[in-house]
């Protein structure tokens, strides 16, 4: 019979591009991931989950196969490997690499070339590392290419002429610009995707151990643009201070022992922050205290 000591899940953590903001994302979660230098079987504090680390490309494979529970990869290699019906997907989790910026895969061509649309590309060659998807964009567009796999450097194919176009991922744009190229389409937005093993989702102790995980990581994410205010208010301004306050419910309000006086307590967006504190000063609150958030629930 298990205990509280027995592994549930064998879950999937991206090794590569995403493994560091996994794991910093498990560590405001409540989940410290500590990985060895001689293995791909990361120490968690939870003896309920075992983690190996995992390239995001092969973790939906691993889940199909019932090898992992449950694990992280990118929607774009759910469409790739066409596993999207084949798991159980949890739920989208809105981090990346550098932000929480959804990763774009876009088709680009050189700067100077003549296409400016994807059926300006028909006969020619496009390279890319999701083979599988960039054959169904053009297929349904009714757009004849040569499709191949790119290693490695795809930008650099076109610039030494190895290829029409490429179906490249970005974030902001900027490396694809500083290659000389132009994005003319966009191919698809993609993000990590908690999904899990169809049999380990039946299993009622593994579904309450992957629900849990997503709970806490959807909150982390969550608190990341979020920040708490208390500050002090005299009771007289308390409407005019109120409307300033956006909130996710509605401020708390508690006496204080001096009658005059009220605690005010919020939840608001930390880029309103700088901008919204002086006119709350102006407005007679005192004793404004900012401080940050691990999850929001």
């Amino acid at each position: 019979m298990n205990d509280a000591t027995t592994p549930i899940i064998k879950l999937g953590v991206p090794k590569g591009s995403l493994e560091e903001a996994t794991i910093n994302l498990f560590e405001r979660a409540g989940w410290k991931i500590r990985k060895h230098t001689r293995n791909y079987f990361p120490d968690i504090n939870d003896p309920e989950i075992t983690a190996s680390l995992c390239r995001v490309q092969e973790i939906g494979e691993y889940i199909v196969a019932g090898v992992l529970d449950a694990g992280i990869t990118g929607l774009d290699w759910l469409y790739e490997r066409n596993h999207e019906d084949k798991v159980v997907r949890i739920s989208e989790l809105a981090y990346s690499k550098a932000s929480n910026r959804p990763c774009r895969w876009v088709l680009a061509v050189a700067g100077d070339s003549p296409y400016r649309r994807p059926a300006d590309l028909a006969g020619k060659r496009i390279a890319t590392e999701l083979e599988g998807l960039t054959r169904r964009y053009f297929n349904d567009k009714g757009v004849p290419v040569e499709v191949f796999y790119s290693w490695g450097a795809t930008e650099a194919k076109v610039v030494e002429g190895l290829a029409d176009g490429i179906v490249e991922v970005t974030e902001t744009g900027t490396t694809i610009r500083a290659h000389g190229l132009r994005i003319i389409d966009e191919v698809m937005v993609s993000s990590p995707v908690l999904i899990a093993n169809k049999a380990a989702w039946e299993d009622a102790r593994k579904r309450a151990k992957i629900q849990q995980l997503d709970l806490l990581l959807q909150g982390a994410l969550r608190a990341e643009n979020l920040v708490a205010l208390k500050m002090n208010a005299p009771a007289s301004h308390l409407d005019a201070i109120l409307e300033m306050l956006p909130s996710l419910n509605s401020p708390t309000v508690s006496p204080l022992r001096d009658s005059s006086w009220l605690s005010v307590e919020t939840v608001v967006q930390i880029d309103v922050v700088r901008d919204l504190i002086p006119r709350l000063r102006m407005a007679g609150a005192e004793g404004i205290i900012e401080y940050a958030l691990n999850k929001v629930i």
